[in-house]
């Protein structure tokens, strides 16, 4: 398998991981509606540096832990459940106590594209199943001959760009239905179906056992 070929595979895997609809997808939705197209990038990317993080850790054999550990994967496993629910139950709670003419926000400091940076990259370091995709996945894409941390590093970054590409298409979109609907009136909508998959996410991965 040459570098080429591998890359080509990884791609297929990872843009159909991708689209598939789920907390990702979600945090950036919810952000392009009730708080804006620069928060939803700045989100997007926050996921994308949670993604790269993982690919690193994952190429020189760090996150491994992850799967040889059943303490380590508790811990992760547990800490980022009681992020998503803490976070899912903050955007059910703004999106019910605010007004209409309000839009909700998902941080003490509304405004600031850091907070939306930080949230992004928290839900994706905070799950380890992220983790244990790229140790299962990135070793079969490694041709004999390459440096496994160099390529892990790319087959992140590839991961990378195709999830920036879909978050493209998703901010779009929100905004063509945030106009189409009314921006307030669907960023309580947002809120509300982003903070039941956040906690639905959050109490499945604190239930599970791997």
């Amino acid at each position: 398998m040459t570098i080429g070929q591998a890359v080509a595979s990884f791609s297929l895997v990872a843009a159909l991981l991708t689209v598939i609809p789920g907390l990702d997808t979600a945090l950036v939705l919810r952000a392009a509606i009730s708080r804006g197209r620069a928060h939803a990038v700045a989100a997007a990317l926050g996921i994308g540096a949670g993604c790269l993080a993982w690919g690193v850790a994952a190429a020189v054999g760090a996150s491994a832990l992850l799967v040889a550990s059943e303490a380590a994967y508790r811990v992760l496993t547990l800490a980022g459940a009681v992020y998503l629910v803490g976070l899912g139950a903050s955007l059910l709670w703004s999106s019910f106590r605010r007004t209409g003419a309000e839009l909700p926000e998902v941080a003490p400091a509304p405004g600031s594209l850091w907070v939306s940076w930080l949230t992004g990259l928290g839900t994706n370091i905070l799950n380890p199943k992220i983790g244990v995709f790229y140790v299962a996945t990135i070793p079969q894409f490694i041709p004999d001959g390459t440096s496994p941390l160099l390529m892990g590093i790319l087959l992140a970054v590839v991961h990378n760009v195709i999830g920036m590409l879909w978050f493209a298409v998703v901010i779009g979109g929100a905004g063509f239905m945030a106009r189409s609907l009314g921006r307030s009136r669907f960023a309580r909508i947002a809120d509300r179906v982003t903070g039941v998959v956040l906690v639905g996410f959050g109490l499945r991965l604190a239930l599970q056992h791997r």
